[in-house]
């Protein structure tokens, strides 16, 4: 462990849950969905050299700077950190959890500023509620999803141009339509501008899609999850990643030959194949994949499950790393909850990898204090 959140006191952050980004000097930044001096989620970064330290906390503003920040973050040019928040914004203020959104970003000094306020049901009917991060493209535009909102209410996948202005790009169908639905997860960019993302609901057996976006805004369903039949994975959970020849590799949460989830590759002509599915809750194997999956310079693909592992101090486990190489064989890196009663658990967000292959993430729980950690697998 690098770090156990609550170590700087009652204004440090809590419960980390998105992927970490990490800068030229090998500074790790990302954000936590409670603390902070409101318990509203705060920006942190953490260094070898100086450890933890809070760079922003929301709420200052009495929630119309947004709360909480449930995703990751990405550096813009400028080395700002840029990301979204799931609720409050301009004119949304606390205690009332009534707000839409924001996407927003915190300078080196730990100054804020809103990119966006996400206006919810009203004409020109904008998303709502992002869980997670962005993409920029080289011109320099974001690409976001909101879990709900748009046209139908179902969610919708918005940009914010380099300009600064915001427009819907697309917003998914309503029930019955066989479209996906409520986009949790966020988005993947190709060289031709082409967005890649996942729904965790809709489609053709209403159990999530994977969703192409074309530049002008024009969405097609690439796989509906469930009509493979027994076997095949339900609602797909964190961002895809791709290969060099196209393929998508993502994670569900549910479905697989024990119900527990699986890892899967979707081929650039559209077929599906199960990589890998979870076993039983009970074993040693992980149990509910969550966060993006990373993929090396080497193929390899490497991931975390919220649960599982058999945790000899968390009974249903306390979750796991792991590994699948391009032969298809599978292992656990590491199991949480087995390094004493400080240990780590439940890690969230999905992996980065350092040019030395060192992995690093968070866990929501654990750590020294309960509240949390950052660490590092190395190779």
């Amino acid at each position: 462990m690098l770090y156990s959140f609550g170590a700087n006191g009652s204004s440090d952050g809590s419960e980390p849950s998105g992927a970490l980004v990490m800068d030229s000097s090998g500074n790790l930044y990302g954000t936590t969905g409670l603390g902070g001096t409101n318990n509203t989620g705060t920006v942190f970064e953490w260094s070898a050299g100086a450890g933890e330290h809070v760079l922003y906390s929301f709420g200052a503003q009495g929630g119309t700077d947004g709360y909480p920040p449930n995703g990751g973050l990405i550096i813009d040019p400028s080395g700002n950190l840029v990301g979204t928040t799931q609720e409050g914004g301009a004119g949304n203020a606390l205690p009332v959890p009534d707000g839409f959104g924001t996407v927003f970003s915190v300078n080196s000094a730990g100054t804020e500023t809103l990119l966006h306020s996400f206006i919810g049901q009203q004409a020109p009917f904008d998303a709502t509620q992002p869980f997670s991060g962005l993409v920029m493209n080289p011109s320099g535009d974001l690409f976001g999803t909101g879990s709900s909102g748009g046209a139908n209410g179902s969610g919708a996948v918005y940009e914010i141009h380099s300009a600064g202005q915001e427009s819907v790009l697309y917003s998914f169908g309503s029930n019955g339509s066989g479209d996906g639905q409520n986009p949790y997860a966020g988005l993947i960019l190709d060289s031709s501008g082409d967005l890649f993302g996942v729904t965790s609901g809709g489609g053709a057996d209403g159990s999530g899609t994977v969703f192409e976006i074309k530049p002008g805004g024009a969405e097609s369903v690439l796989y509906s999850f469930g009509t493979a039949g027994p076997g095949d994975g339900t609602v797909p959970v964190g961002a895809l990643s791709m290969d060099s020849a196209g393929n998508l590799y993502g994670a569900t949460q549910y479905g697989g030959a024990n119900g527990t989830g699986t890892i899967f590759e979707l081929t650039s002509s559209g077929s599906e194949k199960i990589l890998h599915s979870f076993g039983p809750s009970a074993g040693s194997d992980g149990v509910s994949p969550s966060g993006n999956l990373l993929i090396n310079a080497a193929g390899d693909i490497f991931g975390t499950t919220s649960s599982g592992g058999s945790g000899r101090l968390v009974a249903s486990g306390g979750g796991v790393v792991f590994e699948i190489t391009p032969s298809g064989s599978y292992s656990v890196l590491y199991r949480f909850g087995q390094n004493g009663g400080a240990d780590a658990v439940g890690p969230s967000g999905g992996l980065i990898e350092d040019a030395s292959g060192n992995l690093y993430g968070v866990t929501g729980g654990g750590g020294l204090h309960g509240l949390g950690a950052i660490y590092e697998i190395t190779p």
